[in-house]
């Protein structure tokens, strides 16, 4: 696509003004705020626009040329990917775990072990989700129970045939979700190559790292080792119930088989340093492959042999074996949860904020992805039994029971979320006297001169700002409900004892048997609400603006981090994003342009990262304008080991602290980066890191202005580009970069 840059030596041309959108999803005309835009860069997926010329105010603050990155659809897509990655939200929570190792962890190979193991466990789990539904509910029980093939005519073909026939023809339903989720983890993405950005990046900080590097080998290796495991797990699966009954020299060779692969996938991902090689390795990947190839050809054996052995199967209820498996699943995902744990905090870093739970998103993370892993396999097996048990009402009846483990998984998680709820609105209730009384203090500095007639005004903005700081505290709710998720994951080693939860809870803690299986059909039709409530987010968040602000913030966060751990996770759009940004940057300033980095949201971590890429020759002549950035707020707490302070130090030093950063006191996601500039708090830092923020008077009165009837909106994380602060700000950093311009890039400027 041509370039529309302008190249001449007039004012318009001096300083390009690029701005990037955050997670609202807006066009490239909201973002200019000019309705006339053209594209000079880019495709549909992230692109560059800019004003068309010859339309009445085409150019920015004093004459500057517009310029914006949009890349919302780079990490959203089609409906059909979008469901596909809701359904996968364990996996991205997972792999956004591993990068928020803290700053100076012990051991960064252990910490990246145990995020990696943490993960094919949850590949694991999956698989037996399926295996539970094709293998145990319908294979096992119900076409052997006449009831539950009654009127069952695409069940009932199958009934009567030899067990090993059902297990060999339906164990292709498990082969085939595999299948897809290799086929998910395997689409074509956009080819790095073609964004990356020939200079080299000299920033020491890990931040830079995001999107430099070309994830697509290490993720490669990762989707092998899982497939591979994924296909294992089957495998034990057929063999465990066969093992019960039948032992051969063949059923030897099987098993050992199996775990000779689970085995060598648990060593390639925990103490073999080739699988992050970011250099060609044709060996290495051949090894891969070939392990990858290795498990598919035993799982052909191991359903050959189910389906023509001769010997007879047992008679138990359930598929022998299977309950066991999913159980020490389980406890082995709770042994690695607080292994990690123990693990950070033994050794955790700090963010730029002091707090005494800081560093602990790691366990947080991977402990929430694994209870909804366990809670969304738990309720696909029982919503099937509850299905194939016409007669039933909770899944109970012998014949088509789900295995003990799921309901204590159900239990477990349902108990877990109840009680993070009621402490949630206890710190809600308690906290809620502190927070009011801060923000009538903010609103009492803002507008001390208020009429009487702006009273309900006022509070409306003191619960706006009393609802924002409320994400502090969002903190110790999510380490209060990972403690409980991992709990609740520890009761599945009762499942092994065959206890039931009501006979158990009555037995002990006096509390009715009807009661508790009351809340596990309850826990279970919960499950099922956040599951229809995850599927209308993601068929909602990139098709509405609105909607999307409020979920496009996790789902942003999450597809931002590259693909470490998990390789089903969603692809991360920041190997594109920041390459294209950084190339299309140096590409400005080789042409004689000072850039102006204007970000918003999310789009300030893009150009964070960018920055830090960037050579010296190209930061000598950018400026940065954050707004609504979550780098301080969030990142910070998040992701100690990338976004400290020492990294944001740097990228004020990089651009020689041309850097203003404005903040609302209304914005829950947005903050201050380095010093809140709050009236009435004193501010003990000192230096050019203390100019960056500025704190924005939100809204902007109380009181409607002269030539309108309602009083301003509170805008709380909307973007300012409207605003008379963004235009000032914009007009103090051209200010500063001028003078570099004049000093060092008449000579370069082109005639």
């Amino acid at each position: 696509m041509a370039d529309a840059t302008p190249t001449g030596p007039t004012m318009s041309g001096a300083i390009v003004e690029l701005r990037v959108h955050g997670v609202s999803g807006a066009g490239a005309d909201q973002v200019l705020d000019r309705p006339y835009v053209h594209q000079v860069a880019g495709d549909r997926s992230g692109g560059f626009y800019r004003p068309r010329p010859g339309y009445p105010d085409s150019t920015g603050t004093d004459g500057v040329t517009l310029e914006a990155y949009r890349w919302s659809d780079l990490p959203s897509g089609t409906a059909v990917r979008t469901l596909s990655l809701v359904f996968l939200l364990p996996f991205m929570l997972c792999n956004v775990a591993l990068w928020m190792r803290p700053a100076n962890t012990a051991s960064k190979l252990g910490f990246m072990a145990l995020c990696r193991v943490l993960a094919l466990t949850l590949t694991m789990l999956y698989v037996l989700s399926i295996v539970g539904v094709a293998l145990d509910l319908v294979a096992w029980r119900c076409m052997d129970t006449p009831s539950c093939l009654a009127g069952r005519s695409w069940l009932s073909w199958l009934g009567g045939r030899p067990t090993g026939l059902r297990l060999g023809v339906l164990a292709l339903v498990p082969v085939a979700a595999i299948g897809l989720v290799w086929w998910l983890g395997a689409r074509p993405g956009h080819s790095f190559d073609a964004f990356r950005t020939p200079s080299t990046p000299t920033s020491k900080h890990q931040l830079s790292a995001v999107g430099q590097w070309d994830g697509e080998p290490l993720v490669g290796r990762l989707r092998s080792v899982h497939v591979a495991a994924a296909f294992a797990t089957l495998d034990g699966s057929l063999l465990a119930a066969r093992v019960s009954q039948h032992r051969s020299w063949v059923m030897v060779i099987l098993l050992a088989a199996t775990g000779a692969v689970l085995l060598t996938c648990l060593v390639l991902l925990t103490v073999v340093p080739s699988i992050d090689r970011t250099d060609p390795a044709p060996r290495v990947d051949a090894f891969f492959r070939g392990l990858r190839t290795i498990a598919c050809g035993v799982t052909v054996l191991v359903i050959v042999h189910v389906v023509i052995s001769p010997a007879p199967w047992p008679q138990d209820r359930a598929l022998p074996g299977y309950g066991a498996m999913v159980a020490w699943l389980f406890v082995s995902q709770m042994m690695l949860v607080t292994a990690l744990a123990a693990l950070v905090i033994w050794r955790r870093g700090g963010g730029q904020h002091g707090a005494p739970l800081r560093a602990l998103g790691a366990p947080v993370f991977v402990t929430i992805a694994a209870g909804l892993a366990v809670a969304f396999s738990a309720e696909l097996v029982y919503r099937v039994a509850d299905l194939l048990d016409r007669e039933g009402t909770t899944a109970d009846s012998l014949e088509t029971s789900p295995p003990l483990p799921y309901k204590w998984a159900i239990f477990g998680f349902f108990m877990a979320v109840v009680t993070a709820l009621l402490v949630a609105a206890l710190v809600t209730r308690l906290t809620r006297r502190g927070r009011r009384r801060a923000a009538q203090a903010i609103v009492a500095a803002d507008f001390p001169h208020a009429p009487a007639s702006a009273a309900d005004r006022l509070r409306r903005v003191e619960r706006a700002i009393a609802r924002a700081r409320f994400t502090e505290r969002l903190e110790p709710l999510s380490v209060v409900y990972a403690g409980l998720a991992a709990l609740g994951l520890s009761t599945s080693v009762l499942g092994l004892l065959q206890l039931m939860p009501g006979e158990l809870a009555q037995r002990y803690v006096g509390v009715p048997e009807s009661m508790v299986n009351f809340l596990i059909g309850s826990g279970s039709y919960a499950i099922a609400a956040i599951l229809l409530g995850l599927v209308v987010g993601g068929l909602f968040a990139y098709r509405t603006a609105g909607f999307r602000r409020y979920v496009g913030v996790l789902w942003d966060l999450g597809t931002f981090w590259p693909r470490a751990a998990h390789p089903f996770a969603p692809p991360c759009y920041a190997e594109r994003a920041v390459p294209e940004l950084a190339k299309r940057i140096s590409y400005l300033v080789e042409q004689g342009h000072c850039v102006l980095l204007a970000g918003h949201s999310h789009g300030s971590v893009l150009l964070a990262a960018t920055v830090l890429q960037l050579p010296t020759r190209i930061t000598d002549r950018v400026a940065l304008l954050t707004y609504g950035s979550p780098l301080g707020r969030l990142y910070s707490r998040l992701f100690p080991a990338y976004a400290d302070e020492p990294a944001l130090r740097e990228i004020g030093e990089r651009v020689g602290w041309r850097w203003i950063n404005l903040w609302r006191d209304t914005d829950p996601i947005g903050g201050w980066i380095f010093a809140s500039h709050r009236p009435g708090e004193a501010e003990t830092l000192t230096g050019p890191a203390a100019m960056v923020d500025r704190r924005l008077v939100d809204p902007e009165d109380v009181v409607p202005a002269p030539s309108d009837s309602v009083p301003p909106p509170i805008l709380g994380h909307w973007p300012c580009e409207s605003q008379d602060e963004f235009a000032e700000s914009v007009r103090e950093l051209t200010g500063r970069l001028l003078p570099g311009r004049q000093a060092t890039g008449e000579a370069g400027r082109p005639g």
